[in-house]
């Protein structure tokens, strides 16, 4: 008999497709994106197990509205369509959807019918997380409410006959409190999916193909001192060997001595590294910009174009290395999603590069199972746990106009947040934690003297995909250390408050 071991999501522009097939893997389960109208018959659908429609932007009531291939319901597999997944189910067969007044956003009580094997290890009522304006207005033949929320009258719906099912609310997300046993009882109970899927076979896998595909071809990698061009390099090395060359760039924008303790790191990993102090060319092509974009797209550029200069030197090398992962595709925009902000290693990149093509082995990972490959692959354990650092620096960390002045205050502030939290032991349990210098200056006192100086913001969050975020609970008395020591140490600093927005609305970074 033939092992069940694949799930297929098919994605119409969500903003967290990736994290469904993310938490498909987390089941044990290997898992593989496409576009929502990709042609079903090229697909290997050798061992499939089910199918996952996506949600997306769209209402299925536009003209132009997506759509998938039809042949997906002929495979006599079950099917599982999560909010835009349920409305284009419900309009394929016959049902009707509305937009209604008011649209319904956060976390949201759900009632579910227990008796549904979909929701079989979920409470009667607890909390999901809802991201949609149109909702069912009338049930397609055959298809029963499952679920329900005060707004929405059909929050879940299936057909047992032709083994579909249907929720209008996001259990991938992490605020949908028994999301992930839903999902599990989707892929486990009714996929009857095996859990074949291991991070070493993914390494393998990855090695392998680099290996068979550019054979001979030199490449350039773009390390950046974190933890995912340093995955991405490693990966690279065990595949093709000498023929990589690794370049880091100290574009002036490093926190506090970054560039000697990265390189110092470096020299453990068996890399062949090479460091190019660019700090003067990438300061002078960022003077007098303030738009975050702006400073993303030249950063972006420029990095390229050295990336161009050191190819030559390593005898043309036709490819760049780059450890981007999925985040970074997402927020770029990627298929049918918005562009939320352009990564200097995505949208970033100038079009008419002389590479020949990229090389991204991390594309579609995030960060936690880039972490997680890094340990299989032998990466040092604290270069993995190096705390994620955006590839324009401290560039998107100072607000408005870039100067070597408000560099050397968000340094100093960020070297004390690292520091403290170090010293509180929560350097590993929070996601990310970092300083944002702002043109907001307020009145104070120092010295029985009245001051007027810049606000410093800090901003620590968690997480564990980078697609939904929450302000870390600091110690109030951790918050009053750092508060008292960048007033009292950072030359400029007059007051210091913490950022407790979420993502969504907010994003990571504060550009």
């Amino acid at each position: 008999m033939m092992s069940l071991n694949k799930i297929i999501v098919l994605n119409f522009g969500g903003q967290t497709d990736q994290l469904i097939v993310r938490r498909v893997r987390e089941l044990g389960v290997y898992a593989e994106l496409h576009p929502c109208d990709v042609d079903i018959d090229s697909l290997d659908l050798e061992g499939l197990a089910g199918v996952i429609l996506t949600g997306g932007p769209q209402s299925v009531n536009d003209e132009n509205s997506l759509k998938a291939d039809s042949k997906i319901f002929d495979l006599g597999v079950p099917i599982l369509g999560i909010c835009y997944g349920l409305q284009y189910i419900n309009s394929y067969y016959g049902g009707e959807i509305e937009t209604p007044k008011n649209g319904e956003y956060g976390k949201t009580p759900l009632l579910v019918d227990n008796k549904s094997e979909i929701f079989k290890n979920v409470p009667q009522e607890s909390t999901i997380w809802m991201n949609h304006r149109d909702r069912v207005s009338k049930l397609a033949d055959g298809f029963k409410k499952t679920a329900w929320t005060l707004n929405c009258p059909v929050a879940g719906m299936e057909n047992k006959e032709k083994n579909i099912y249907a929720v209008q609310f996001h259990p991938e997300v992490v605020h949908s409190d028994y999301g992930k046993e839903m999902l599990a009882s989707f892929i486990l109970d009714i996929c009857h999916a095996e859990k074949t899927w291991k991070m070493d076979d993914f390494a393998e896998k990855i090695i392998a193909d680099i290996k068979e595909k550019y054979a001979g071809e030199k490449m350039i990698c773009a390390l950046s001192g974190g933890v995912d061009s340093s995955v991405a390099a490693t990966i690279v090395s065990k595949a093709i060997g000498d023929d990589l060359q690794c370049i880091f760039v100290d574009h002036g924008l490093l926190r506090k001595n970054e560039a000697d303790e990265v390189m110092e790191t470096y020299k453990n990993l068996g890399l062949n590294v090479k460091k190019v102090d660019a700090s003067a060319e990438f300061l002078e092509k960022l003077k007098g910009v303030e738009d975050p974009e702006t400073k993303r797209k030249i950063i972006g550029n420029h990095f390229v174009e050295i990336f161009e200069r050191e190819a030559k030197e390593f005898g043309e090398a036709k490819y760049l290395v780059q450890g981007t992962i999925y985040p970074d595709v997402i927020e770029s925009g990627k298929d049918k999603s918005s562009v939320i902000k352009s990564h200097h290693n995505v949208g970033g990149l100038p079009e008419d590069m002389l590479f020949e093509g990229l090389v991204e082995p991390l594309r579609d990972l995030f960060k936690d199972e880039v972490r997680e490959l890094g340990e299989a692959i032998g990466v040092p354990h604290d270069m993995v746990w190096r705390q994620p650092f955006p590839g324009p620096g401290l560039a998107i960390r100072v607000i408005g106009e870039i100067t070597e002045e408000r560099l050397e205050v968000v340094r100093e502030t960020d070297a004390i947040l690292r520091e403290e939290v170090k010293n509180a032991g929560l350097n590993e349990d929070i996601w990310q934690y970092f300083t944002v210098w702002t043109p907001i200056k307020t009145v104070g006192v120092k010295g029985d003297a009245r001051v007027y100086e810049n606000v410093i913001a800090i901003r620590a969050v968690e997480s564990t995909d980078a697609m939904t975020v929450e302000a870390s609970n600091l110690p109030y008395e951790l918050l009053q250390t750092l508060s008292s020591r960048m007033i009292n140490e950072v030359a400029g600093v007059g007051r210091v408050v913490y950022d407790i927005t979420s993502k969504p609305p907010g994003t990571i970074e504060w550009e």
